[in-house]
């Protein structure tokens, strides 16, 4: 691993240049997927991680918070705008009154299901960007 003081080689350079580029293509043509749809990017992001977690059709706030790399008010104020707009409903956690399950309405499921779909190649795109460095990596250590 490259300390941080070492300067990176052109081609490394050139590496992480590409991915950043693909990963802000990827980030632009999702907002523009959600905003076509009719809602926010953040609002989609926060229906995608509702079903983020395994063995369940749900999300906390924090957990929201976590995955959204914001502030716990802010994904909460975020998850209020969509139950305003029907994408989403709150319930009280079956077992721990101190959570609140965010769970995906109909309505909520069929804008994540739209979008999500057209995120498909997108994301095979980024992820042989992001294997072609890592590959050009192993190749330059070994």
């Amino acid at each position: 691993m490259t300390s941080a003081t070492e300067p990176l080689d052109k081609p490394r350079l050139e590496q992480l240049s590409l991915f950043r580029y693909q990963l802000r293509r990827f980030l632009r043509f999702s907002e523009d997927a959600a905003r076509d749809a009719g809602i926010t990017s953040q609002q989609y992001q926060l229906l995608l991680h509702t079903q983020g977690f395994q063995d369940r059709d749900w999300a906390t706030i924090g957990e929201l918070a976590e995955r959204l790399q914001t502030q716990h008010h802010s994904a909460a104020a975020l998850a209020t705008r969509c139950e305003e707009l029907g994408l989403v409903q709150r319930r009280p956690h079956e077992f721990d009154g101190r959570f609140v399950e965010v769970h995906l309405t109909p309505e909520g499921r069929a804008y994540l299901d739209r979008i999500a779909a057209q995120h498909a190649s997108e994301i095979s795109a980024l992820a042989e960007v992001v294997e072609r460095t890592r590959s050009q990596a192993r190749k330059r250590k070994g």
